[in-house]
């Protein structure tokens, strides 16, 4: 199948209304498109077919409700949170108009919340309490080469002073001591004081190791004649004294290059029964494209992203105690691209796959391995294929969680490049040598693939593009499943709608699965025309909810404590062959570490089923799953919500 989403006529689900798709881009004489498109129709909407490959439905909301959603997750009252913030656009930043939507799939409505600031990139996780932690954001757009009028970048400042650190407020003034020209930081820096050395076998001093501050700074003048072109020492305008004597600044080339996104330290917990943002502790370090983990302990990992000057944290990782809701860094320092794909093993440790969104160099922190946060060890795994082509690949946890086996789903060259992987690569945790292995590929290199566990045991593996966000016309309307237990990918139906950059795919308690965003930047293969945000959702009913009658599941313990039991009741219990329980979704930018899906142990007596809580706390985190129920022929029951304390 390979018709484009401009060649169909489908039918939309609306809010309210019923929204026909008008046909596009046809050729040929109309009463042969007509029968075409017609005989199209008549094939994917055949009971046979939906049984053999589901079927795609578009959700079209009102108008006034339409965002440019960047974030999706999936929360435990079966609603779903779409974050945009200011939505990669500008203006919106500009006027500080910032967006938020809670969809309700069930009930098809769908309100506006308040946003508290420039969610647009930021980074999320679900919490034990059921609420989703967010953290980072955007304080500045980008600016392209071009546009960038007064030479500026990163300014470090370096306090001497063993007795006490120095604040220097924004506005402050850096004049060089060779090439004599001013610039002036945007922003207020703490310096710490000097750290004194000494000598461990005699205890002597040796020297002073200056604090360090770093700071964005512009020129005071537009123009390329205040660029500079090497390193340089430069005096703090308005000091007097030791404060004097001891500040100073270096800075290297300052200049009207491009100049990236500018993150933010703030961070949240959203409420989902109260429907609100409520303010925590800031992070330590502002970011952009982070990634948040849970760790072992419960606490929360932010790792990466890019800072308040724009420039890529520099290791400094730091952890979120929800008790506390304070901030405190890690003991060692590491580094990785923007958005790495971090998940917690069973053994405690974190493995990460290599998958990435993209900014930092392409020579550090790219390598997949198993990383010990507590020792800072860092152990790689080879294997890896295309391992050039990571950037925008995605991961997931292959289903059940317990056999610790890993998919690399595609990917792309660092940074713009056009080249892509149709490569997935399999690894299992287990094994006592952990390598990466080929599993089936898929037919073209795939930037930005979505993934969604299924509750069967299968994975959706849906969408992309060729090349970089979309362009040359390259996005991939195909679908595939992937089964796990035979290693084997299949076709299905096709998708409606493009996905590339800012898309992603959510499991729902109904077995569907739901498709936001896409980011395209251009609107078609010659490249001229820009692209427009696809602020349609697509809903994916996978083949098992065509198989007939599903098996039902009623509430039963609503907390199960790991190696507790809980019970639940079902008029089909004789026919259920697994019981699964699935970790909700928090999704952005083919980054998604909290998807997972854990076998349990279960019983049957009569109509009742008694599931197992495993006894792993790595395995099964604390917080609100999905219970499944699924039947002898594949076909899973509506979830169930359970708490895990």
């Amino acid at each position: 199948m390979k018709d484009q989403a401009g060649r169909r006529r489908v039918r939309r689900l609306a809010i309210g209304t019923a929204v026909v798709l008008a046909l596009a881009g046809m050729n040929g004489p109309w009463l042969y498109r007509f029968g075409t498109e017609k005989y199209h129709q008549y094939q994917i909407n055949r009971p046979e077919y939906k049984a053999d490959n589901g079927h795609w439905e578009i959700v079209d909301f009102p108008e006034e409700y339409r965002q440019n959603t960047i974030h999706a997750a999936l929360l435990r009252t079966g609603k779903v949170l779409l974050v945009a913030g200011s939505g990669n656009n500008q203006e919106n930043f500009d006027a500080k108009k910032f967006d938020t939507r809670i969809w309700d799939p069930v009930k098809g409505t769908i309100k506006k919340v308040p946003t508290p600031n420039d969610l647009f990139c930021t980074g999320h996780t679900q919490l034990a309490n059921g609420n989703l932690l967010i953290a980072g954001g955007t304080k500045r757009y980008e600016k392209l080469q071009g546009d960038v009028t007064k030479a500026g970048g990163l300014m470090i400042v370096h306090n001497e002073n063993p007795d006490k650190p120095i604040t220097l407020p924004a506005g402050t003034k850096f004049t060089g001591k060779e090439n004599g020209k001013t610039f002036v930081s945007k922003d207020p820096v703490l310096v710490p004081r000097a750290k004194k050395v000494f000598d461990k076998q005699t205890g002597e001093f040796l020297r002073n190791d200056p604090g360090l501050g770093r700071i964005y700074v512009e020129a005071q003048k537009s123009g390329s004649k205040y660029e500079t072109g090497t390193e340089d020492n430069y005096k703090v305008q308005g000091l007097s004294g030791t404060d004097a004597r001891n500040t100073y600044g270096i800075a290297q080339k300052l200049a009207l290059d491009k100049k990236d996104f500018q993150g933010i330290r703030d961070a949240y917990e959203f409420d989902p029964v109260a429907e609100k943002y409520i303010k925590v502790d800031p992070m330590k370090e502002a970011r952009w494209y982070p990634t948040l983990t849970t760790l072992s302990d419960g606490k929360i990992l932010s790792v990466s992203g890019l800072d308040d000057i724009g420039q890529l944290v520099p290791g400094k990782n730091e952890v979120y105690d929800p008790k506390t809701k304070k901030w405190t860094y890690t003991d060692k320092v590491r580094q990785f691209p923007t958005y790495p794909a971090l998940f917690l093993m069973q053994n405690g440790k974190i493995f990460y796959s290599g998958s990435n969104a993209g900014y930092g160099p392409d020579d550090v922190g790219r390598d997949p391995g198993v990383w010990d946060v507590e020792t800072n060890k860092f152990t790689k795994i080879p294997g890896m294929s295309d391992a050039d082509r990571l950037e925008t690949s995605g991961t997931v946890l292959l289903p059940p969680a317990q056999n610790e086996k890993y998919m690399v789903i595609g990917g792309g060259g660092v940074g713009e490049s056009k080249e892509s992987s149709e490569k997935t690569r399999l690894v299992d945790l287990k094994a006592d040598n952990p390598k990466f292995v080929d599993g089936p590929s898929l037919e073209k290199g795939t930037r930005y693939p979505q993934a969604s566990i299924l509750p069967n045991d299968e994975v959706l593996i849906s969408g992309g593009s060729e090349d970089y966000r979309g362009r040359g016309d390259s996005n991939i309307l195909q679908a595939r499943i992937y089964d796990t237990e035979k290693n084997d990918m299949r076709r299905v139906a096709d998708p409606l709608v493009g996905r590339n950059y800012h898309s992603g795919s959510i499991l729902l308690p109904d077995g569907r699965v739901m498709f936001f965003g896409s980011d395209s930047l251009f609107a078609d293969k010659a490249n001229t025309k820009p692209g427009k945000f696809e602020q349609r959702i697509e809903i994916y009913t996978p083949p098992y909810l065509y198989q007939g009658s599903r098996p039902s599941l009623s509430k039963g313990t609503e907390e199960i404590a790991r190696g507790e039991t809980g019970t639940f009741t079902s008029q089909h219990a004789s026919s259920i062959k697994k019981m699964r329980l699935m970790r909700p979704s928090a999704t952005t930018h083919v980054t998604d570490v909290d998807q997972r899906s854990i076998a349990l142990d279960f019983e049957k007596d009569g109509n009742e089923l008694t599931v197992t809580m495993p006894k792993n706390k790595n395995l099964v985190q604390s917080g609100w799953y999905m219970l499944f129920a699924v039947d002898d022929q594949g076909v899973p029951s509506e979830a169930q919500w359970v708490h895990v304390p």
